[in-house]
């Protein structure tokens, strides 16, 4: 079955440019050329991957909005920011809104494909059977490498799946620096500096929350990140 992958985007003529270059790479696509229209539809039924413009019609933010209500919805949907907007505000609120990529539409077609395709194996990763379950535990932490949940003094915190990868990157080895780029490789995806660093301040807030003594993601200034170890 073709992967699904949804376009929310009002300028017609330029979805109908980016539906014909999924397409012809063997994508099926759907567009929405508003936010309201796409959230209806999608409450019945979810693609394999979301792209969004952040102003849609006369709401400027609408995107935004949108992002938001579909990550409360669903934590492991794959979701794109593709926009003409190249502000770090914008940038860095459309992560913390909790897309996983966010894109200008100055990206060429090979670089679109390229981030797309690399969201698109995680679908495939976690749609594939597993034959037992597997959970790496860091003292109070508790990490399902299948189902990709994660526990924290019992608690379930909801994560994307760029940051339960990168979550996972850290994890594994404790007091061990982890750089940006690892990172990005562990997550499987293509990101600045910046955009690695929002993610990982959204992770520790996401932990803060429910413990406000958290301190276990510890930054290495100029390197990277480390989790620390117990004791």
């Amino acid at each position: 079955m073709k992967q699904h992958i949804v376009i929310v985007e009002d300028e017609l003529a330029l979805a109908e440019n980016y539906r014909d270059l999924l397409v012809s790479q063997g994508y099926r696509v759907t567009i929405y050329t508003s936010a309201i229209t796409a959230k209806e539809a999608l409450e019945t039924q979810w693609p394999d991957l979301a792209i969004l413009d952040i102003g849609l019609g006369d709401d400027a933010e609408a995107g935004f909005t949108l992002c938001r209500d579909l990550r409360s919805q669903q934590p492991l949907l794959p979701i794109v920011f593709l926009s003409a907007r190249d502000s770090e505000i914008d940038i860095i609120s459309g992560l913390r809104l909790g897309a996983d990529d966010y894109l200008t539409k100055t990206i060429s077609q090979p670089q679109l494909l390229a981030r797309i395709t690399a969201l698109l194996r995680r679908v495939s990763a976690l749609r594939a059977p597993e034959t037992s379950e597997q959970v790496l535990r860091r003292g109070a932490l508790a990490l399902n490498t299948e189902r990709l949940t994660v526990h924290w003094q019992t608690q379930a915190i909801e994560v994307t799946y760029t940051e339960f990868c990168m979550l996972h990157a850290l994890v594994r080895h404790p007091g061990h620096i982890k750089t940006r780029s690892q990172l990005m490789d562990a997550a499987n995806v293509v990101l600045d500096d910046s955009t690695i660093t929002s993610h990982i301040r959204r992770i520790r807030r996401k932990f803060e929350a429910q413990d406000a003594k958290f301190e276990h993601i510890q930054t290495a200034y100029g390197v990277g990140y480390r989790w620390k170890p117990e004791g």
